[in-house]
């Protein structure tokens, strides 16, 4: 019985798609079936995939008569799969021979985990810049608060776990962000520290054809996970509890009053609710205001007896950015 599903959309792929399926068909680990959509095409991808398919018996492919996006072909993969296994990996990416074997022996020796990324490493016009994404389940709930720490073609999990929940296109090319901020709330998230995943960056990249869409989904998707802690979406203090969660520079000196009120009302619900570890949480909330509070905009004496006298967060300040502070203030 084959284990595993390897899903991967392509559209006009025909520059790197070639590389990519050969990363898959090298994998140390062999019981797989690479399912490929392709997203009517209009350049030679349709020629390659036949190519291969031709080749290896372990290809097959889904072809469409218009365009539906890559949130809607991940998900019919997902709905097409057989097995309880299932990876991630865009056409112009390129797993590393052992990944599969890695996560799948990690997958089936922790049941209680859902979702298994890596870290991967950028090659193309951003050459070897290597992401390290947080490791345990704790770390990775709660820095989805501030960006998706999980890369989307790295992942393998386990269909059971998913339930219901699937990408959803609206929120392209944040869709991945999308749902894994959902679903850690229900499994265990776990990033091997190991690069296994080259990850291809060009001009056609989708994150920066759409970057207005995706600055709006982040913006929704942070949104949605504060309702976890009890805040509402139409809450008067919204902005500021984002600013308390994620950072956003160049705020006024209001502003980070507000922000650091949000901060001590988030902390006192996370006591109450026990969504995230509270040790963690409060780091994390730790490091954002500081960061704000460097960032800041207005740099007056008012600003710095505020900091120091009054917001609660002077001691967790670095001794250098209390006197750098200090004479920005002053001067």
């Amino acid at each position: 019985m084959t284990e595993l599903t390897v899903i991967m959309p392509v559209y006009n792929g025909e520059a790197f798609l070639a590389e990519a399926i050969d990363s898959v068909l090298k994998q140390t680990f062999t019981n797989f079936k690479l399912l490929i959509l392709d997203d009517n095409s209009k350049d030679d991808t349709a020629n390659i995939l036949n190519s291969y398919k031709q080749q290896d018996s372990r290809i097959e492919i889904i072809t469409k008569t218009e365009n539906v996006g890559p949130a809607n072909l991940r998900n019919e993969g997902i709905l097409h799969a057989k097995t309880e296994y299932i990876a991630l990996l865009d056409a112009d990416d390129i797993a590393l021979p052992t990944r599969f074997e890695k996560q799948l022996l990690f997958l089936k020796n922790n049941l209680e985990y859902g979702v298994c990324g890596t870290w991967f490493t950028f090659f193309g016009d951003k050459k070897n810049k290597t992401v390290k994404h947080e490791e345990t389940h704790k770390q990775i709930k709660i820095q989805m608060l501030n960006n998706c720490c999980i890369g989307n073609p790295t992942v393998m999990l386990k269909k059971s776990h998913l339930a219901d929940l699937r990408f959803e296109n609206q929120y392209v090319p944040a869709e991945d962000y999308a749902l894994w901020s959902q679903l850690v709330y229900k499994t265990k998230f776990y990033n091997i520290q190991e690069s296994l995943l080259q990850y291809r960056w060009h001009p056609n990249n989708i994150s920066q054809t759409k970057a207005e869409n995706l600055k709006k989904s982040e913006n929704i998707i942070k949104k949605k996970q504060l309702l976890n802690l009890g805040i509402i979406f139409k809450d008067a203090n919204i902005n500021a509890y984002l600013n308390a969660i994620s950072l956003t520079r160049g705020l006024t000196k209001n502003e980070i009053k507000n922000t650091v009120e949000a901060s001590k009302k988030l902390i006192a619900l996370n006591v109450k609710k026990q969504v995230y570890s509270q040790e963690l949480f409060i780091a994390h909330i730790n490091r954002i205001i500081i960061k704000s509070i460097r960032n800041c905009t207005e740099n007056n004496w008012s600003y710095y007896k505020y900091i120091k006298n009054y917001s609660g967060y002077y001691s967790k300040i670095p001794t250098i950015d209390k006197i750098a502070l200090f004479f920005k203030c002053l001067f």
